[in-house]
């Protein structure tokens, strides 16, 4: 016995696709709506929640700020996911977005506090963290979030997705709307930046 039909298909069964009068870029056009209209926003959530809030971390949300940055993330998901276009991954375009909303929450708490601003950038290893991060945090990613948030924010994004997130430099291109040259020379420069907060670490360490 057939199936029922495609709750998303406008044809009776039986009819072949050659049927359907509809101009061939259109069909285009609602295969993508129906792609994307199959993608539970739930499993999305689920699924890259932890990749978000890490990142908006990185990307120099304070802590106390994170959870309403990355709300903003997945408010901006489901707005546009129906329009997504599928033409890169979903977390390239998942970093496209909490790129743009943590830059947002760090110019805000520029204005709001430039003292405080300032001390996070400085992102001293030695500081003491707060009893959020010590209940979460182990004291090695601590350290290294202290080593990123020396680098600067251009460049920290490009950094962020090849070394802790492992993506390619092309996709990283794509998701911050960069020249792939481009991207390069920032990761180059982001890479010599962290080396050298490494180094003053360790010099620190021997004395």
């Amino acid at each position: 016995m057939a199936g029922p039909p495609h709750i998303f298909s406008s044809r009776t069964p039986g009819e072949l696709a050659t049927d359907d009068p509809r101009p061939r870029n259109e069909d285009a056009s609602s295969n993508r709506e129906v792609h994307a209209a199959e993608v539970s926003y739930d499993a999305i959530y689920k699924e890259h929640f932890g990749f978000v809030w890490r990142n908006v971390r990185r990307l120099g949300v304070p802590v106390a700020l994170a959870d309403d940055a990355v709300q903003d993330v997945f408010i901006v998901v489901h707005r546009r996911l129906p329009t997504f276009e599928w033409r890169s991954s979903i977390r390239t375009w998942l970093f496209g977005i909490l790129a743009h909303v943590a830059r947002d929450y760090r110019r805000s708490q520029a204005r709001q506090d430039t003292k405080a601003q300032a001390l996070a950038a400085e992102g001293d290893p030695d500081a003491p963290a707060t009893p959020a991060e010590l209940a979460d945090r182990s004291e090695a990613a601590r350290i290294l979030d202290g080593f990123v948030a020396r680098i600067d924010e251009d460049k920290r994004e490009v950094f962020v997705l090849v070394e802790l997130e492992q993506m390619s430099v092309a996709d990283i291109a794509e998701a911050l709307g960069l020249n792939v040259n481009t991207a390069h020379a920032r990761l180059r420069a982001a890479r010599q930046q962290f080396e050298a907060a490494v180094a003053r670490f360790r010099a620190r360490e021997r004395t």
